[in-house]
């Protein structure tokens, strides 16, 4: 699945178009490395998000379609 679909489905960003800004900004990193939104995710990588003076790193734990809202949490982990 699509980066930017991902983090749309799993509810880190709200919608695909800013997750696809971020990517373009070099905002978001896949393994220690920048990625574009066509980027394949897939279980066990490991995404940094920065949000201005935030950052977030989730390892994927799940790669699914369609995720209800109460379950999107269920597709990530938060590593420290």
């Amino acid at each position: 699945m699509r980066l930017d679909k991902w983090l749309k489905v799993s509810r880190l960003i709200k919608r695909r178009t800013v997750a696809n800004e971020a990517c373009d900004n070099a905002r978001v990193t896949a393994n220690g490395r920048p990625v574009k939104a066509s980027y394949d995710v897939k279980v066990g990588d490991v995404l940094e998000l920065r949000f201005g003076e935030r950052t977030v790193r989730v390892e994927v734990l799940v790669v699914a379609d369609n995720v209800g809202k109460n379950d999107a949490a269920a597709m990530y982990q938060e590593v420290l």
